[in-house]
């Protein structure tokens, strides 16, 4: 049976039909149809947001907490161009999304209306996919393929602009279930022979490793929970990328925490060392790899990828296999048991004790100040006051701080974890902790930020407040921009410039500008009865936490360098030589 239905009305129970229970968006002239009918119904819930920048982060926090598509509603011309950099933050870091932006009318297209852009163009390089629907007969099928196509093989987001006159238009209503989803159907079986080739080789390794990423959470909680019982049974030592934490228990027999240019140094050495990569729903991108030719010079290599154009892109492997990394980890595992689950056990094991010697340098190392709170002490101190939350969410910002976070803070289950990888987004946190938070109204959600990096969306404490989020901003205020500031350090002579603000704000008469909670602490002593306070009150709090301005963030892969030359804390001891600024160079 056929439904006739505006446009309009066709968006609406289309993302009812998809299961959609929350929209994030911002209402303009080129939307309010869709708005309308939003108006008009009670089964999803609408969070204003103050910019749509905002509201595409807010959408990936919650599809990285839940598992599920998140959605955006925004208005054409700027509405659309506010959020290309949450959209091209979606797609480096694989995230499922659902952008659905207004568009002048169809008779207007191309006559610079007003608030006409080119919304197709503009974000073709930043979507998995996108549509410009002119027929209100095929709008309700291109959302059911958006959704198919943004969330099947590598997520990502998608773009569907819909012009004005289409959304008062009547058509005919398409269910999910006659929607046209054929022509797209990732691969997820991987290769046999490619399987037992890498089996092979796990038989073989005498210092092998799993270098695993965000594509093993992106497959789910089973394949998540399959790599774990795979690393276990092995015995084989596992790291991860920044966007890959939690996929492996922090507290995991075999953990070696994250690599990368701000990875620690056993994980780092490890990489650099082993015969036997495996790599799981990672890509190799240049934060991981440091100089491409050393990069982990003298090992056989595995990379197990559901987007093929990851294959090879950047590493040449050995033994590449192509599939869904649930479903390849689940058969290597079927087959690496089949054969008797054999491994080199003793050459494994001198491999975990020169792995353990590497871990006595200690590479987090710092001396904790009776002054002035250290950053690192401030996240340590923060992690062991939440450790045992059982509802606990991180997200964070873009710069030393976020490396802290992944350092110092550990993470034993999936989709905790919320940051962005890729592109590096400055803005990106607080907006992503009140998506996080909306997906999860009774969980505790922190955002690890910059003071820099958190002004750049601090309007949405608006939205935190309208809708009493008790979402807390944990705010680590060196007055610096911190990362950049340390390059300019290391790496550009002293030369400082631009790399700090001379007007910030009072960020506790901020926070109660808008009726949130402010909080300021500077003295290492008062540090844990202040985040017992942040953590003990039921709305949105502002956490200024006043520490050392200088401090750098170590370990540290100079750009351009092997995973075997670091720059280490002046606080660790390896009998090295001293390097750059007090640095210990190894």
């Amino acid at each position: 049976m056929t439904r006739q239905m505006t446009g309009a009305k066709m968006v609406v129970q289309a993302l009812k039909d998809q299961g959609v229970d929350t929209v994030f968006g911002y209402p303009g002239g080129a939307v309010l149809p869709i708005y309308d009918e939003i108006f008009l119904q009670n089964d999803i819930r609408h969070y204003l947001v103050r910019h749509e920048q905002g509201a595409v982060h807010a959408a990936e926090g919650y599809a990285r907490s839940t598992g599920k598509p998140g959605v955006v509603l925004v208005t054409s011309g700027p509405g659309a161009t506010n959020a290309v950099t949450g959209i091209t933050d979606a797609l480096m870091d694989s995230i499922p999304l659902i952008v659905l932006t207004g568009q002048v009318p169809t008779f207007l297209i191309g006559t610079d209306g007003f608030q006409e852009a080119d919304t197709v163009g503009i974000t073709r390089p930043c979507t998995k996919h996108n549509w410009l629907v002119k027929d209100p007969e095929t709008l309700s099928d291109t959302i059911h393929q958006a959704f198919h196509v943004a969330t099947q093989g590598r997520p990502g987001p998608v773009l569907i602009d819909i012009p004005k006159d289409v959304q008062f238009a009547t058509g005919t209503y398409t269910p999910p279930e006659q929607a046209r989803t054929q022509h797209y159907r990732p691969k997820t079986d991987g290769d046999a022979d490619a399987i037992e080739a890498l089996v092979d080789l796990m038989e073989q390794a005498e210092r092998p490793i799993f270098y695993t990423g965000g594509g093993v959470i992106n497959s789910g909680r089973p394949a998540c929970a399959t790599l774990r019982e795979l690393v276990d049974a092995t015995g084989f030592p596992i790291t991860s990328t920044l966007m890959g934490l939690g996929a492996y228990p922090a507290s995991g027999k075999n953990w070696l925490g994250m690599l990368g240019m701000h990875g620690l140094y056993e994980a780092n050495l490890a990489m650099h060392d082993c015969d036997l990569m495996i790599n799981v729903g990672a890509r190799f991108d240049d934060r991981i790899t440091g100089r491409i030719q050393d990069f982990s010079p003298g090992s056989r290599k595995a990379h197990i990828d559901i987007d093929p154009s990851s294959i090879n892109k950047v590493i040449r492997v050995d033994v590449p296999i192509i599939g869904d990394v649930g479903t390849v980890l689940a058969e290597v595992l079927k087959r690496w048991k089949a054969r008797g689950g054999k491994t080199q056990a003793p050459k494994v094991l001198d491999w975990w004790h020169q792995i353990k010697e590497w871990r006595k340098v200690d590479c987090l190392a710092f001396t904790a100040s009776e002054k002035t709170i250290k950053p690192q002490h401030a996240l340590a101190r923060l992690e062991a006051l939440t450790r045992d939350h059982p509802d606990r969410y991180i997200c964070t910002e873009v710069g030393q701080h976020q490396m802290w976070a992944a350092q110092y803070m550990g993470f034993e289950d999936p989709h905790r974890w919320m940051t962005s990888g890729g592109l590096g987004t400055m803005g990106y946190g607080f907006p992503a902790s009140i998506g996080v938070q909306v997906a999860h109204p009774d969980a505790l959600v922190i955002n690890v930020a910059g003071e820099a990096s958190w002004l750049m969306n601090m309007q949405e404490l608006g939205t935190a407040a309208q809708y009493m989020l008790p979402v807390k901003q944990f705010i680590l205020n060196n007055e610096r921009l911190g990362m950049v500031r340390q390059w300019q350090e290391l790496l550009h002579g002293e030369r400082y410039s631009h790399s700090w603000s001379e007007s910030l704000p009072d960020f506790v008469k901020l926070a109660e500008a808008f009726g949130a909670k402010g909080i300021m602490v500077s003295d290492p002593a008062d540090l844990d009865d202040a985040i017992m306070e942040m953590l003990r009150h039921d709305g949105p709090v502002i956490f200024d936490c006043l520490v050392e301005k200088h401090e750098n963030c170590y370990p540290m892969i100079p750009s351009g360098k092997p995973h075997n030359e670091m720059l280490l804390g002046e606080n660790v001891s390896t009998g090295d030589a001293i390097g750059t600024s007090g640095a210990v160079l190894v």
